[in-house]
């Protein structure tokens, strides 16, 4: 009989990664960039094969609000989910939130998304 391949499973955190992007939909918010603060959680499995980079799951994450300035917070979420998952296949579960901590004066505004694989 073939060898059994042991997996573990393994919760990456990124917390509080924060950066200044253009999103959202008032005149203001599409002029200039704002703060956003991004948490993930991802759950994958590891095996022989290999592992997720947090540092590049950060990277992909800050890139790409940058560069697409989508107008929803749930638009950013769907993409930035797909592209996620694409990148590293072996997430079984992703837990995306991004937040607006600075639109309005007396609260953080956040969307998050719960993806099961």
């Amino acid at each position: 009989m073939g060898q059994r391949v042991r997996l573990h499973k393994y919760t990456i955190h990124i917390e509080n990664l924060t950066f200044r992007a253009i999103i959202g939909i008032l005149d203001k918010e599409r002029r200039e960039a704002q703060k956003v603060v991004v948490n993930v959680e991802i759950v994958y499995s590891k095996n022989a094969e290999g592992f997720i980079n947090y540092a590049d799951v950060a990277k992909l994450i800050e890139e790409g609000m940058q560069k697409e300035q989508y107008l929803l917070l749930e638009e950013a979420l769907e993409a930035l989910s797909g592209k996620i998952k694409l990148q590293f296949p072996s997430i079984e579960t992703l837990k995306l939130k991004l937040s607006k901590p600075n639109i309005l004066d007396n609260c953080v505004v956040s969307v998050e998304i719960f993806k099961n694989y």
